[in-house]
């Protein structure tokens, strides 16, 4: 157990440390003290207590200025102790300086003043700002209004910031440069701004070009010259035009007192050539142009001088639909066109390339009237007929519906394969839809119209092509018609209705019951046909009622008939 009357080395020590870091109400505030000594790059300094501190020279050193300190200067210093086991006072200049500007700048951020300040270090994502003691931190979207590659100019000298974020607590400023040369340069292009007028003429430095125009340097601030307004004529670029610093005479548009935007031309100084554009230019009158650009949807063509008009890819061919504008028309061509539409208030001329040329339909139409026979070279099948090149580089279409007179169209569309020389009837032609109607059934007559006795009630001699169970196919004689006599209409006594009776090539009589031209249907019947025979030999022999068997009047018939052959 230690002797608490008598103390160990350790414990005297340690009270002696203690007796050092007593609080003083001083300790923990910047105090003046006075350098009464500089030795080994430290200044020895008096704040008036019974010991001396040391503080490094260092500490003295503002960014960007030179150090000049010596004996007897007067300094502030932060107090962090007033004694430590050497028996010196701890002094800091930074703490001092620190403590001081923050303080400061509280109050240039409350107020919304600008503050002074040096850059004097890189750190990532931009650089440290002295502010008089405290540290900042300038991003680099705060430098400037632009980029700026090289930073090195702007380092170590003493220039105006914006205070932008303060946070005592954790130590952090953020300052801004940016502002301060906005704020300025706002000033600088309202007062500019206030010298200027709409549609006063003044002169300026072409700065930057783009694709929509160019930036024009009046002087301190920028107007924009949009590509529109840079000449009457067509101007695909403006750098066609203009080049960056030469100087030009442009008009000023329109001033925007809000946002102070200023536009900028330079057509307004020339005379408007659409004045008078449609009585030289009147619907139906055919003029030369040069061909300026060349567009998916059409080609401009110059009339003269600032006057342009488009030729849309439909009024450029008759024949050729869907191809590009530049498989037609070369650029600085000169071609003769139509003029088809006047706008002077949309500054619009529309123009047709096609009507200087003659309408391939029309011309057809004078050479191949309906009914008449042509020949040409099938381009193309389809599911809904054929099409087939014509004179004039046009097609014509054969529908389905016009292929045959028997076959459905199906089944006759499979005679026919691409490159196949054919002829046709011409059935129409469509000037407005610029459409030619052909068929190549009409080569021949229509079957249902040439067949012998081939109407309701007829009667007409049929080949037998076939026994079904249900019936026989026939092909009506004199004609390429088919038809099916069914079963029940075999004949009238049931038992006779049997297809088996027939063979193929046996020529059998029937009644036409049902005639369908629409629909080219036939319906027969051989019982149809025997029941108006029986009718018609009761009326001319005699009937039942005379005492005469059926029979009888029928042999009587049937005798007549071999006596007149």
């Amino acid at each position: 157990m230690t002797d608490t009357l008598n103390p160990s080395v350790d414990d005297f020590a340690a009270m002696l440390e203690d007796s050092f870091s007593a609080t003083s109400p001083l300790e923990g505030t910047v105090v003046k003290g006075k350098i009464i000594g500089i030795e080994n790059d430290l200044a020895i300094v008096d704040v008036g207590l019974k010991t001396e501190g040391r503080v490094a020279m260092r500490e003295f050193q503002t960014p960007g200025e030179e150090l000049k300190l010596g004996v007897g200067d007067e300094v502030e210093v932060f107090l962090e102790r007033i004694e430590n086991a050497m028996g010196e006072a701890v002094l800091s200049r930074d703490k001092a300086r620190r403590e001081e500007a923050w303080v400061r700048l509280e109050g240039s951020l409350e107020a919304n003043e600008r503050v002074d300040g040096v850059i004097f270090g890189r750190v990532k994502g931009g650089f440290t700002v002295d502010l008089g003691g405290a540290v900042a931190f300038l991003p680099g979207s705060q430098v400037d209004v632009r980029p700026i590659r090289d930073v090195t100019p702007l380092m170590n000298i003493t220039q105006p910031f914006q205070i932008l974020k303060m946070d005592k607590r954790r130590g952090n400023i953020v300052v801004s440069r940016r502002a301060i040369l906005e704020e300025s340069r706002a000033e600088q292009r309202a007062e500019l701004v206030q010298n200027l007028a709409e549609g006063q003429t003044v002169e300026g430095v072409v700065k930057n070009i783009t694709d929509y125009g160019a930036f024009v340097d009046l002087g301190g601030i920028d107007g924009l010259l949009h590509v529109t307004d840079i000449s009457w004529k067509r101007v695909n670029h403006p750098s066609d035009v203009l080049t960056v610093g030469e100087t030009r005479q442009v008009q000023i548009i329109k001033i925007n007192p809000e946002t102070q935007r200023i536009s900028l031309g330079m057509k307004q100084l020339e005379s408007d050539p659409w004045e008078g554009v449609g009585e030289e230019f009147p619907v139906g009158k055919r003029v030369e142009g040069q061909v300026t650009n060349i567009t998916d949807y059409g080609a401009f063509v110059e009339l003269r001088e600032g006057i342009e008009g488009l030729v849309h890819v439909s009024e450029m061919s008759w024949t050729k639909k869907n191809v590009h504008p530049g498989k037609i028309l070369s650029t600085t061509e000169t071609i003769t066109v139509e003029v088809l539409d006047v706008d002077p208030s949309r500054r619009r001329i529309s123009l047709g390339l096609k009507q200087t040329q003659d309408n391939p339909w029309e011309s057809f139409s004078e050479k191949f009237p309906r009914d008449t026979e042509i020949e040409g070279e099938v381009k193309n099948i389809t599911e809904f007929g054929l099409f087939i090149g014509l004179d004039g580089d046009v097609d014509g279409m054969v529908h389905l519906s016009d292929l045959d007179w028997s076959r459905s169209g199906e089944e006759a569309l499979a005679d026919y394969n691409k490159g196949d020389m054919v002829k046709a009837v011409v059935l129409d032609v469509d000037l407005e839809k610029e459409r030619i109607s052909l068929g190549i059934k009409q080569l021949t007559p229509d079957p249902m119209e040439s067949a012998t006795g081939l109407r309701r009630g007829g009667t007409v001699t049929c080949e037998v092509t076939g026994v079904q169970e249900g019936g026989l196919e026939v092909k009506i004689a004199d004609s390429d018609l088919d038809a099916f006599i069914r079963r029940g209409d075999l004949a009238r006594d049931r038992s006779e209705q049997r297809p088996e009776r027939f063979a193929v090539g046996e020529k059998v009589d029937a009644r036409v019951t049902q005639l369908d031209k629409a629909n080219r249907k036939v319906t027969l019947s051989i019982k149809a046909l025997e029941i108006a025979e029986e009718k018609a030999a009761v009326e001319q022999y005699g009937s039942s009622d005379s005492g005469a068997s059926l029979g009888d009047i029928l042999g009587a018939a049937l005798n007549k008939a071999q006596d007149d052959e």
